[in-house]
């Protein structure tokens, strides 16, 4: 075998971070170390693999077709050094979730995933859908859990358990009690809204599109919570999965304003490259979401911890 995984590694880095002084970062090694192994790899081979463009080093079409492989072939490297160390072959996952998953479900799957094995690693970023699935695309994440739509064409999606958003305001807000409430009503308020590319906000424009009107957006956040505490001062009105809601509609701090012109329901779904290996852990981690969900028709019947 004329190239080595230690070859690939620098390759697969290099590509993700498109420059060789982060890759050599990431994998803790020096510049020059990194620089030689990627020289020294497309020399073996006669070819290049990356052109650099301005300051970024991009992947070209040899490099696009190696990615997804060399990720691969890691992937079972690393599951065969497990397996040699006595860990069944789990080793380490790299897990995305949007904000409503990550917040509230992807903490207790983490925990349950790591009793059930003692020695797996799996690192959690919590972004927005669109973050999550360009992470995928890029092999820097083995999972996305979204609540978004993902229509690229490099990346599976599988259905996981329906969810639903609730419009909502402060309990002394002008809309409290006062029944359903009309799409263009809606339209005149105040709204905290999800940022761009957010699978909630998504979700909401989407269900408004058949009217004209534009929501009146008087603040972004990045946070569910920074929205529900917007909400309660009275700055607005919010949208969010009635998941995250849960116990403020039970304790009063928030209450639902009915939508019947909105169609709010979306699907929690599963995402990952469609040339990812989907190695041992993966597969335990993925039979962990689907039992926790089983029998349940939407996210908010889930049995769970009050927030």
């Amino acid at each position: 075998m004329r190239y080595t995984l230690r070859q690939l590694e620098v390759f697969v880095a290099v590509a993700q971070h498109e420059s060789v002084s982060h890759a050599a970062r990431a994998l803790s090694l020096s510049q020059s170390a990194a620089s030689t192994a990627l020289a020294e790899l497309e020399r073996q081979f006669d070819c290049r693999l990356l052109d650099r463009i301005g300051k970024r080093l991009k992947l070209n079409a040899l490099g696009f077709q190696l990615l997804p492989k060399a990720v691969a072939l890691l992937d079972r490297a690393e599951e065969v050094e497990e397996l040699l160390r006595g860990q069944q072959g789990i080793g380490t996952l790299d897990v995305g979730a949007t904000l409503t998953i990550g917040n509230y479900l992807a903490t207790l799957l983490i925990s349950d995933f790591m009793q059930q094995h003692p020695g797996s690693r799996i690192r959690l970023q919590v972004r927005n859908t669109r973050t999550i699935i360009d992470s995928v695309r890029h092999h820097e994440l083995d999972l996305g859990l979204i609540e978004g739509q993902c229509e690229d064409e490099d990346v599976i999606t599988q259905p996981w358990v329906e969810d639903e958003l609730a419009v909502f305001c402060a309990p002394r807000h002008p809309l409290a009690g006062q029944g359903p409430v009309e799409l263009d009503r809606l339209l005149r308020e105040a709204w905290i809204m999800r940022e761009e590319g957010s699978g909630t906000r998504l979700t909401l424009e989407q269900a408004a599109r058949h009217r004209r009107g534009r929501f009146n957006t008087l603040l972004e956040l990045e946070h569910t919570e920074g929205i529900k505490r917007a909400v309660e001062s009275g700055l607005g009105v919010g949208c969010v999965s009635r998941l995250a809601l849960r116990d403020a509609f039970r304790r009063g701090s928030l209450v639902p304003i009915p939508t019947p012109d909105l169609d709010l329901s979306r699907q929690f779904a599963f995402i990952w490259h469609r040339h990812k290996y989907l190695a041992p852990g993966m597969r335990e981690f993925l039979k962990l979401c689907r039992q926790m969900t089983e029998g349940i028709r939407r996210s908010d019947q889930l049995d769970l911890p009050h927030y």
